[in-house]
């Protein structure tokens, strides 16, 4: 396996020990790069994350004429092309396969604009679970790092788990 040319797309396993063990094939992928990576511009997507999902919300409960329908295809299309700015290519690449798209000719029914908000908003969610999770497997290898560090700078004696049984022999 070759090593990856940054430390950040690197993939570290750390066992129950906290040591570390190099991850067994099929664990990493070098061509991804992290989810806290493609997210370009955090914040305006978490606020169109929380005007779409606040939209579905009024679509549910309440009835749609034809101009009002209109108008909430032309805030989907806005939405997204919004959405792409803040993201980075492969996630906008994505979300452009899974969106609902609508015609100009065509106005759409409730069904179909409750079903493209609340796709996105459930795309949204995904993204927003993913970036959770980055963070926090990033947290807890810096917490492993540092684990591991301050048992290397540890005298013998004093390690947890040292053949005296980290006892240095002297009782105060």
């Amino acid at each position: 396996m070759s090593e990856p040319s940054s430390p950040e797309t690197r993939l570290i396993v750390v066992s129950q020990d906290g040591s570390q063990v190099e991850p067994t094939a099929g664990e990493e992928e070098p061509g991804d790069r992290p989810v806290t990576e493609l997210v370009e511009q955090p914040a305006k997507v978490m606020r169109i994350g929380s005007m779409v999902k606040q939209l579905l919300d009024e679509v549910r409960s309440a009835p749609l004429d034809e101009a009002s329908r209109v108008r909430l295809r032309e805030i989907h299309r806005t939405s997204l092309k919004e959405l792409e700015q803040g993201l980075a290519p492969e996630l906008v690449e994505e979300l452009e396969r899974l969106s609902l798209p609508f015609t100009d000719d065509e106005v759409p029914s409730e069904g179909e604009l409750r079903v493209a908000q609340a796709q996105l908003v459930g795309w949204l969610e995904g993204l927003f679970h993913g970036i959770q999770t980055a963070m926090f497997v990033q947290q807890m290898e810096a917490r492993a790092a540092v684990e591991a560090q301050s048992r290397r700078a540890l005298p013998q004696g004093l390690r947890p788990g040292a053949p005296d049984g980290g006892q240095t022999g002297q009782y105060l």
